[in-house]
């Protein structure tokens, strides 16, 4: 019985370790092995707002070149974030300190500045520096509460509150007919300026969809810096070489966009991000290189993803991927 008893378990345990196996396989499959990683600017740690597309709240970013509580891409430190007024450190403030302790124990003493002199001389010597001492004090704190005001003023206007317009619209013939991408309605903002996204942007993002793909099938690391930020790039040439340490080759074919909503769009320092949910059709399979064999996945039937894709586009430049999600 006992014998019996430790078999069963045995098989249960075999059978749960090969499930799992299964599970981890699957992660390996399509660009970024079905996890959520990369950079949402000062987003990064916040979830999207659900669409129709997407209506369970997106999986947390785990792998992040952004730190929690990091500043966002060309933010500043504002006046209440950093120390003010006279003592604030920087260029000139130990020189001034020195400056001005030098003369005040010169004046208690009986010499400073002038030290050196007697009788009246010295008398006169202690009022010029009592002058001295308070036309450098005033000027040091004019001066210091006028390079204040430009970051007390940042600080406030950072306080106001957006929000998110109703964007989008059915991309060419896409709309109408329940697929492509469509808009949402108005929600609170967090930081960031929202921005207008148009017909144009959609198209970019339906392409980069297709291009990151076919990237990834054909294992070619320099279109897929092309496609996405340098950080995207090197979380997917990480998976790429190590498919290849393993012998395998991800196929990705016939990737076909089905329906996308924008979440949200909106603009941090000078770089713009939109983060879109998106259901695809693809065709994926892995495959041993050496014998063909496939090891996961049909190479034949097309299989539903809803992923949300984050996408950044800096000054001068198109618009790249910069984060993958996945549904929570």
């Amino acid at each position: 019985m006992t014998t019996l008893k430790t078999s069963r378990r045995g098989r249960v345990l075999f059978a749960a370790a090969a499930i799992l196996a299964l599970g981890l396989g699957a992660a390996e499959a399509r660009p970024g092995g079905g996890g959520s990683f990369g950079s949402r600017g000062s987003r990064t740690f916040s979830a999207p707002p659900a669409t129709t597309t997407a209506p369970r709240t997106a999986a947390p970013i785990e792998r992040s070149i952004t730190q929690p509580g990091q500043p966002s891409f060309g933010q500043q430190a504002t006046g209440a974030t950093r120390p003010g007024g006279f003592f604030r450190p920087g260029f000139g403030t130990g020189l001034l300190g020195g400056l001005l302790g030098a003369g005040l124990l010169g004046a208690l003493f009986g010499h400073g500045f002038f030290g050196g002199l007697g009788g009246i001389m010295s008398f006169l010597g202690l009022l010029l520096q009592l002058a001295l001492v308070f036309f450098v004090v005033r000027f040091a704190i004019n001066w210091f509460r006028s390079r204040n005001a430009p970051a007390a003023a940042g600080a406030g206007a950072g306080d106001a509150g957006y929000q998110r317009s109703a964007l989008g619209g059915g991309m060419g013939g896409l709309g109408g007919s329940g697929m492509g991408f469509g808009g949402g309605q108005p929600q609170p903002a967090p930081a960031g300026t929202p921005i207008e996204i148009g017909p144009q942007d959609y198209a970019a993002f339906e392409k980069l969809l297709g291009d990151v793909n076919a990237a990834w099938d054909a294992e070619n690391e320099g279109l897929l810096r092309r496609y996405t930020t340098p950080e995207m790039a090197s979380y997917f040439g990480q998976e790429l070489a190590d498919n290849a340490r393993k012998g395998l080759h991800d196929r990705v074919k016939e990737v076909k966009l089905l329906q996308g909503d924008l979440a949200e769009a909106w603009r941090e320092g000078s770089a713009d991000y939109a983060t879109v949910a998106m259901r695809f059709s693809v065709v994926n399979a892995l495959f041993e290189r050496a014998s063909g064999r496939v090891v996961e996945g049909d190479p034949t039937r097309p299989q539903e993803v809803t992923e949300i894709w984050t996408f950044r586009r800096d000054p001068g430049d198109s618009w790249k991927l910069s984060a993958i999600q996945q549904q929570g």
